[in-house]
């Protein structure tokens, strides 16, 4: 049955369960270092860019150098190429005098989106011009001592694409390779090629496209309006994965500090989190099977907030539990309460309907006062029932009064003297009519027990007033000192007393933040009553 209503708050919507959700973040936790090695391929193509832009400069200062050379060899227009294309750029919209004098490149390589071309074709067969050769032979010692440095392949070309320079390819034709051919014809040309390892890729190479490609740059050089010939420019990019590969222990040392801190994020989660609350749900299943030891704070809260939400539960279970040994105590005593008058009222009157006829007039009205006289007990304990009631569930108004106004409300009875002897003006938070109903319970409580005087003294301190109520009665004896506020418990059942007075004095209190405590005395009985000051 308590799954059956768990399930009715719950719903039939589909929520993860807590374990699921530390899960799925701990994997999250662990997958982002992995999710991270993917990410760096964005800076693998910002080193291809890099290579490109080196290239470029490189090719640049070799391709100025060479344009010197073919010019102090006073090489004639006809073994020039063809005529260089108008240079457009950024800079053609702002000035032609900028444009003639700036012709900015800009790499354009992308790893992402450009397709890896194979492998160079291998050179082919050519004759080599004797003015050309002989520049190249000039410029080749540049060029061993430049690659030594940058690490760079280079390559001079004629104007129809042989080589001139460039150790063993010296008098082989490039002339076929795609951005030699755009060079050729004025145009600045860069590729992705496969590149030839000289040795076998570690393992880690496989996740990584930048470590299998070579960037190749070819550079037209030109000679009054012509191309004098090719600068071609290759070299493997930086990667990331070799340095990863380099540093592969403390790869290693991080992926275990990442393990073991997912690890104890795991278990500081479940140990302040998920096994307090699941504590708690077993708690609240044996609570709510009956099981009254289950009423105690768990062995471990974890969290400040748990044990806060702990407290909070296990003091409603108490007060639960409270409230019904109550509503079956309450229970138990109306139903003798109620019983008793019944059955005098029901035997009186079957007397009286089958013997009524032989009764004389005296022992008739008798059994009628008998009924009389019960079912007036009937209504006033009816009467006390639905006033204590009232008092349990009833809700501060926010009225005030004091002790002289609430005494006003009160019939005079001649039998018995009240006096206030200090604080009849102090302010109470409390109603006027509740105040009187408080002060008729106690007084008639004294009368009850022989007093002939109830004296009242008020006072207050620190926002509370404290009020003694007095009397010169029998008093209480200390057997009974700890049930007088019990409901039904009285000692005076035969004059018809109810004992529920005290216990609606009380309730009433306890709904305006008051307290009530029997005190020691002399002689008759004492009370305490400490409410908040208007």
């Amino acid at each position: 049955m308590r799954r059956v209503s768990a399930q009715k708050w719950i719903g039939t919507k589909w929520r993860p369960r807590l374990a699921t959700i530390v899960v799925a973040i701990l994997i999250m936790v662990m997958a982002l270092p992995l999710v991270g090695l993917f990410f760096f391929r964005l800076y693998e193509n910002q080193l291809i860019r890099q290579t490109e832009a080196e290239l470029i400069a490189q090719g640049a200062v070799l391709a100025a150098i060479y344009a010197q050379d073919v010019r102090e060899a006073g090489i004639p227009a006809e073994k020039l190429g063809a005529l260089m294309p108008a240079m457009e750029s950024e800079y053609t919209s702002r000035s032609t005098e900028l444009a003639s004098r700036y012709r900015p490149i800009e790499p354009s390589l992308d790893l992402a989106s450009d397709t890896v071309l194979p492998t160079r074709p291998a050179a082919a067969a050519a004759s080599l011009d004797p003015a050309f050769a002989a520049i190249g032979s000039r410029l080749s010692d540049i060029l061993a001592e430049t690659q030594k440095t940058t690490l760079a392949g280079f390559r001079l070309l004629d104007a129809k694409g042989v080589v001139i320079a460039g150790r063993e390819e010296v008098g082989l034709s490039l002339a076929d390779v795609a951005e030699v051919r755009e060079a050729l014809a004025g145009r600045y040309a860069s590729a992705l090629r496969l590149r030839i390892p000289d040795q076998p890729a570690p393992p880690l190479y496989s996740v990584s496209r930048g470590t299998k490609v070579r960037v190749f740059v070819a550079m037209p050089v030109a000679v009054d309006g012509k191309v004098a010939g090719v600068v071609y420019l290759s070299r493997t990019p930086n990667n990331i994965v070799k340095h990863l590969y380099g540093e592969r222990g403390k790869v290693t040392l991080a992926a275990i500090a990442v393990l073991g801190g997912t690890l104890l994020i795991a278990f500081v989660f479940l140990r302040t989190v998920s096994r307090p609350i699941y504590a708690l749900m077993e708690r609240t299943g044996r609570i709510a099977a009956g099981d009254r030891t289950a009423i105690r704070p768990l062995d471990h809260h974890g969290t400040r907030e748990m044990a806060e939400l702990s407290a909070a539960f296990l003091d409603m279970a108490e007060k639960l539990h409270a409230r019904s040994d109550s509503i079956q105590t309450f229970a138990t005593h109306v139903s003798h309460e109620l019983k008793s008058p019944l059955t005098a009222i029901q035997g009186a009157a079957e007397l009286l309907r089958d013997s009524g006829a032989a009764m004389d007039e005296a022992e008739r009205k008798r059994f009628s006062n008998n009924i009389v006289t019960d079912a007036g007990r009937l209504n006033l304990l009816v009467r006390r029932l639905l006033e204590l009631a009232r008092a349990e569930n009833l809700a501060p108004s926010g009225e005030t009064t004091s002790i002289g106004a609430a005494l006003a409300l009160l019939p005079v009875d001649k039998g018995l003297a009240v006096h206030v002897e200090a604080g009849g003006d102090i302010g109470l938070r409390i109603s006027g009519e509740n105040a009187a109903i408080v002060l008729a319970n106690l007084i008639d409580n004294s009368a009850r027990h022989g007093a002939s005087a109830v004296l009242l003294a008020a006072s207050s301190a620190d926002g509370k007033a404290t009020i003694m109520v007095s009397d010169d009665g029998a008093g209480i004896s200390p057997s009974n000192r700890d049930r007088i506020f019990e409901p039904f418990f009285t000692t005076r059942r035969d004059s018809g007393g109810t004992g529920m007075g005290l216990g609606i004095v009380l309730a009433l209190l306890k709904a305006h933040d008051g307290t009530i405590r029997l005190v020691d005395s002399g002689r008759g009985t004492r009370f305490e009553i400490i409410l908040p000051v208007a």
